[in-house]
């Protein structure tokens, strides 16, 4: 039986976190070029530059760093320390090549990030809230790891922020445990974009822990 390549229809597909981990192990060695590079991808640069015009600083924790392509936006900005977490150690053996992250967390962040309360100043994400990845009932998992007054800048597939759940959660995390919310809209890829996606758009989130 011929076994499906990678491709980003197979990873809006995934249901489960076993099912993410699977794929993204099998993706990691040719991601970028596969899929970043060919894709004309450009959300982690908006991410990133989100961050940094919303005044973001270190250190900060990169929330499904996947090869580390935010994160590489990042400390080209002048932005560090920073720390990488994704659910694949493939994955994130790829992002620490590129020499930019202080430590690689290898973790499911629906089931906790091993790391102590309030360790960082800043919290950015691109491309893991989305379909079949990460739901809004992880960000109290980043919240906690996140300093009073931390500058997060998170992604959300627009197709999915209201059905998800995202605006309610939202919603509900601004009368207390958030301030500033700000949605920006961008495009997820850039002109050179071919693929059956490439008018998809997200929303990246901008706020801070009161």
């Amino acid at each position: 039986m011929t076994r499906t390549r990678p491709d980003l229809d197979s990873a809006y597909a995934l249901r489960t976190p076993e099912d993410s981990e699977r794929l993204y192990e099998e993706w990691a060695e040719d991601y970028d070029s596969s899929f970043a590079t060919r894709e004309d991808y450009r959300l982690h640069i908006q991410t990133a530059r989100a961050f940094v015009a919303a005044r973001g600083q270190g250190p900060v924790l990169d929330v499904g760093a996947g090869t580390g392509l935010c994160g590489a936006v990042l400390a080209d900005l002048g932005v560090g320390p920073l720390d990488a977490t994704d659910i694949s150690s493939r994955m994130l053996d790829q992002a620490m090549r590129k020499d930019i992250y202080r430590d690689a967390i290898a973790a499911d962040v629906n089931k906790g990030i091993p790391v102590p309360a309030e360790s960082y100043s800043g919290v950015v994400s691109s491309g893991t809230f989305t379909t079949g990845h990460v739901g809004p009932s992880a960000l109290s998992e980043l919240l906690r790891v996140a300093r009073r007054g931390a500058q997060f800048a998170l992604s959300v597939n627009a197709k999915h922020y209201d059905s998800a759940g995202f605006a309610g959660a939202f919603d509900s995390l601004s009368e207390n445990r958030i301030r500033n919310l700000t949605l920006q809209d961008t495009p997820i890829y850039g002109p050179r974009a071919t693929g059956a996606h490439r008018d998809d758009r997200a929303f990246i989130a901008l706020f801070e822990k009161a």
